[in-house]
């Protein structure tokens, strides 16, 4: 290959289309790239047909994509997380040199983004765990991008990363450093934990609408398509209208064809399991996870329903009453799905001491991303008229927003259940808004019957926090009490 006519401002190691059209994104704007697959053939391809007219160099190693670039290098990667990318690192690293960058945009684990990290620096080599978010199409127009890693190092990728990225309705790119090490890929772990919750919660309504209901596909497309005229206005509530109205080539609806076992790639789970180890919950999640683990268990599903039974009925009310209800339901869960991701950030922020803000994390989504809706310009106002936020449940326009909707959300929630649908996540949103709306829960009984069975202490109303009391509930334990810890 030709020697190029000038350095290249960014190398890009993986040609699959999300790499792809990042480069033609990069290309659009002014940014001359170089480029690199493991399979040169898929390298040549896509100079000599996608990338034709585009401003991009071609190189069939990593050491011509290295010697490509303008100094300090800039090279992203585009590869599949886990072993590949760690193999990819290993074979750049080394033909690097201090102050250069790497970018990875793959899905990668916020620990194995921490962990590059710190191996890189000990090079000299600046890592930055970049979430990229917007599927195919983001990618090629405007993706929201989420990056975390040292601060000097983004400021010097920042001006190619604004001019790509996905604009907000005001005009700002979906684009911000989060913090340091692996704030990046986990601010991307929530989003995506956040994707699973909105995918969940609409195909509960979907079935309620469905088999609650008895409405068909196109008395289902319009209902979906009005809600995305009103504050549910979303990229999932648009597609999924549009979902509703595709037929294939017999006429047939092509969603009623489509077998009911959802798949995963392990995001929303890694989602769970960091609130879990927090102490963060993150009940709606948690729930639209176990819920596609459910499906996916297709066969034993099929031998249960041979066995076990429940209602076996359709809403005889007003319909017009029930959708009315629905909505409301699924506006007040989103808004507790987004409060819990919004705690999660807060918290690791300060677990692993990350310069991490949950409102400016939120503000990256407004645009770009799966889960672009109006209720996020929302949801970014609400912090940034008070940074301080503890929780967005507090924030007055979302305090208002639920206490108007809960009658509908209660109905709904108590209609799933006599109507024997399952509602997961909407009725998972609903105790969690019952739980921590309460000054006072049960979780004094808990206490207790940790300290009866196990001398584990408690605390009293009447006593400052932090003063541990052991009451001697069998009249022979004595005054002896359990280590006390967290878990």
């Amino acid at each position: 290959m030709n020697e190029p006519a000038a350095p290249a401002d960014l190398g890009l190691i993986g040609l699959a289309v999300m790499g792809q059209n990042l480069v033609l994104n990069m290309s659009d704007h002014g940014v001359r790239v170089a480029v690199y697959n493991r399979t040169a053939e898929v390298t040549r391809d896509f100079a000599d047909g996608r990338a034709k007219d585009a401003n991009v160099v071609p190189t069939e190693s990593l050491e011509e994509l290295v010697g490509a670039l303008a100094r300090p290098r800039k090279v992203m990667l585009m590869v599949k997380a886990g072993a590949v990318t760690d193999a990819v690192i290993d074979q750049l690293a080394p033909l690097l040199e201090e102050g250069d960058v790497i970018l990875d945009g793959g899905n990668a684990h916020y620990p194995d983004t921490r962990r590059r990290e710190r191996a890189l620096a000990e090079r000299g080599v600046r890592f930055l765990g970049v979430g990229v978010s917007g599927g195919e199409e983001g990618a090629r127009h405007g993706p929201s991008i989420m990056p975390g890693g040292p601060k000097g190092a983004y400021d010097e990728v920042a001006p190619i990363l604004r001019r790509i990225a996905a604009k907000a309705p005001d005009g700002e790119p979906c684009v911000a450093w989060l913090g340091e090490d692996g704030a990046g890929h986990f601010v991307k772990m929530v989003h995506n934990g956040i994707e699973y919750g909105d995918m969940q919660l609409i195909a509960e309504a979907y079935d309620l609408m469905g088999r609650g209901l008895g409405l068909t596909n196109e008395a289902m497309h319009a209902v979906f398509a009005g809600w995305n005229d009103g504050p549910l206005d979303s990229y999932l509530i648009e597609i999924t209208a549009a979902i509703l109205d595709t037929r294939d080539e017999d006429g047939a609806y092509v969603l009623d064809t489509i077998l009911d076992a959802a798949g995963q790639k392990g995001t929303g789970r890694w989602t769970a399991i960091a609130a879990l180890e927090q102490g963060v919950p993150l009940t709606l999640i948690d729930e639209a996870v176990a819920a596609r683990s459910l499906s996916a268990a297709l066969d034993e599903r099929r031998r249960a329903a041979e066995l076990l039974s429940g209602p076996d009925r359709e809403h005889d009310g007003d319909e017009e009453a029930f959708l009315n209800d629905l909505h409301d339901a699924l506006y007040a869960s989103k808004i507790v799905s987004y409060a819990q991701g919004l705690a999660l950030l807060r918290d690791a922020a300060r677990a692993y001491d990350w310069t991490l803000d949950p409102g400016e994390a939120a503000a990256l989504w407004r645009a770009g991303c799966i889960i672009r809706s109006r209720f996020l310009d929302d949801i970014t106002g609400a912090f940034r008229n008070d940074p301080q936020l503890e929780n967005l449940l507090q924030a007055p326009f979302f305090a208002d927003a639920v206490q108007r909707a809960q009658d509908g959300w209660r109905r709904t929630v108590a209609r799933a259940a006599t109507l024997g649908i399952a509602a997961p996540a909407m009725s998972a949103a609903l105790a969690f808004f019952d739980g921590y709306r309460q000054a006072r829960g049960p979780a004094n009984l808990i206490q207790a019957q940790r300290d009866y069975f196990g001398a584990h202490t408690f605390e009293r109303t009447d006593r400052p926090r932090g003063e541990r009391f052991h009451h001697d509930w069998i009249g022979s334990g004595g005054k002896v009490t359990s280590g006390g810890y967290d878990a």
